[in-house]
């Protein structure tokens, strides 16, 4: 089978201090490969290339990445080309980030989208959730609240459009998914997303402050199912302090 084509990043400019490299207008696993790709090859070179070492943030999306810099301090045109050139060169690696095995509860009060989902998908509920807890996910990106995963791998028979008028507000904790998204809502907030079931992990602790985010972008999660009296006590160990984050870590190479 041909390798398919790859479509050449666009190098654009961001004010004065920062260049956005997009590499295609769909989200998928292939164009966030290049997109995280390129990140790491930046976090590794500017410890010793000095072209790179004015570089003060890189952010990543589904489909293109920014590059910060001091302008002070940086050549911003030779910064671009540089830029430009590691994303031309750059491959279709995957990140290979944390497998999680994560719990989610389906009791009806957290799940109010679950049957009107079934409904329109021609399915039962005990079809949907199985679809889910089968399905791994992929994490493509951070964003909309601290701690918010935009995860890929949504079964496509599970797609659904968001709310036409969202909720006021969505609990926190709630599993929801969109389109082929997924997501989990780590705060209480607005959101119009679909709500499936609810897990008793904190997604953001800021507790834990060198990392108060739980997963990352290129995190694999897969899910388990647990009924309400499990979940209210990992829950109620979440709020205590006493629920670690290493065990829902999958050992490597584990399906």
């Amino acid at each position: 089978m041909a390798t398919p084509l790859l479509q050449a990043p666009r190098l654009l400019a961001l004010g004065d201090a920062a260049w956005t490299l997009e590499f295609g207008s769909d989200i998928s696993t292939a164009t966030n490969a290049r997109v995280t790709d390129l990140a790491d090859q930046v976090a590794q070179l500017r410890q010793n290339e000095p072209l790179l070492a004015a570089v003060t943030d890189v952010v990543p999306t589904f489909r293109s990445l920014t590059v910060h810099f001091d302008p002070l301090a940086a050549d911003a045109e030779r910064l671009g080309e540089r830029l430009l050139a590691l994303g031309q060169q750059g491959g279709q690696v995957l990140r290979e980030g944390q497998h999680w095995h994560l719990p989610v509860c389906f009791e009806p009060s957290f799940a109010p989208d679950l049957p009107r989902l079934a409904e329109a998908n021609g399915l039962t509920e005990a079809e949907v959730t199985k679809k889910l807890l089968d399905a791994e996910f992929r994490v493509y990106v951070i964003g909309f609240q601290p701690g918010f995963p935009y995860m890929g791998g949504l079964p496509p028979e599970l797609s659904m459009p968001r709310l036409a008028s969202p909720r006021q507000r969505v609990p926190a904790h709630s599993l929801a998914v969109a389109g082929e998204m997924c997501a989990v809502y780590p705060w209480d907030s607005p959101g119009g997303w679909n709500l499936l079931g609810r897990t008793p992990v904190q997604l953001f602790d800021l507790r834990l402050a060198e990392h108060p985010a739980m997963l990352a972008v290129g995190d694999r999660v897969r899910w388990y199912p647990v009924p309400l009296t499990e979940y209210e006590r990992l829950h109620q160990l979440g709020q205590a302090g006493q629920l670690p984050r290493e065990s829902f870590l999958e050992p490597r190479g584990a399906a």
